[in-house]
């Protein structure tokens, strides 16, 4: 019996210490960074330089917290009396949220072909096509980028291959347009589409569309009412790990979008370091972490109530 109770205690502190070292990682990396930019986002640095400016005064013998809102009002109004929502900040907002949405479409379509070819492929393939998939992450971030603008300038590849054939007589103009940004961020985040969808996909029963094809369903209407919802799962965790990264992308607007690029990502880093406006530039990473958040709730959501529809029907 005591050996039991001593086995049991031990189950249980190794659960606790698998399950205590990723809400660790959360804590440090995650929980204690965005702490420290709400902070910085409620103080005025004044004439100063610390960013960490005094947030507790003392009037009058009594100890006052003093909050500056005003970081995060002037986000959403350029100054007291102007129309709210109209501002550079609201607009990159907008623009961010748009390059991410339509990015995340494009890859969900490029995407999904991809994975369900290759958990349809040869069990001896496979690794093979998945080391195609991630073969661009050997490389480095900045050359791949690089290399599109290398594609995409009005002499580059796309350009002298159409001249070449006839196609056109002058070069279009790609680059540092919404074109070479959607392209580039395709480029980069389509793995990120395509893994999950794959990891999804491959675990699928197939009698199921042979159950379907039997009883009349062609195979569009059998990929449409079964592979798809079946694949759910993997759809929205592919969606969000395109969509989360791309709204608070800087690389790539900065190498592909051009100087007049103004998303978000782009915009705090101009805050930051060239206003040296620590504040503002701290509520902007915050109002962007907030809305990052808001898909993650939804999709455990998502995920939470497909487990519990899977355990009922079970």
């Amino acid at each position: 019996m005591y050996e039991q109770l001593t086995l049991l205690s031990r189950l249980k502190l190794g659960n606790r210490s698998v399950l205590g070292i990723p809400y660790l990682w959360l804590i440090i990396f995650f929980a204690l960074p965005f702490l420290i930019l709400l902070r910085i986002s409620l103080t005025d640095m004044g004439d100063g330089i610390d960013p960490f400016a005094q947030m507790f005064f003392n009037t009058d013998g009594k100890w006052r917290l003093i909050l500056k809102v005003e970081n995060y009002l002037s986000i959403f109004r350029e100054e007291p009396g102007s129309p709210w929502l109209n501002t550079i900040y609201v607009e990159a907002y907008w623009l961010s949220l748009k390059y991410a949405f339509f990015t995340t479409v494009f890859c969900l379509f490029i995407g999904y072909p991809f994975a369900y070819f290759i958990a349809r492929a040869n069990p001896t393939h496979r690794p093979i096509y998945l080391i195609l998939i991630m073969l661009p992450f050997w490389t480095s971030f900045l050359l791949r980028v690089y290399a599109w603008k290398g594609i995409l300038a009005d002499q580059g590849v796309v350009n002298r291959a159409l001249m070449a054939l006839g196609v056109i007589n002058e070069p279009i103009v790609m680059l540092y347009t919404d074109v070479s940004m959607l392209v580039g961020m395709t480029y980069v985040y389509l793995p990120f589409m395509v893994l999950p969808l794959y990891a999804n996909l491959v675990k699928m029963d197939v009698r199921l569309l042979e159950a379907a094809h039997d009883l009349g369903a062609g195979p569009w209407k059998a990929f449409w009412l079964i592979t798809v919802p079946l694949s759910r799962t993997g759809i929205v965790a592919g969606c969000m790990l395109v969509f989360i990264p791309c709204v608070g992308e800087f690389v790539i607007p900065s190498l592909l979008g051009g100087a007049d690029n103004i998303m978000i990502g782009r915009v705090v880093w101009d805050e930051m370091f060239s206003a040296n406006n620590w504040p503002r530039a701290s509520a902007l990473a915050v109002i962007m972490i907030v809305v990052v958040i808001v898909p993650l709730l939804w999709f455990q959501n998502s995920v939470t109530n497909t487990t519990h529809e899977e355990e009922r029907k079970r």
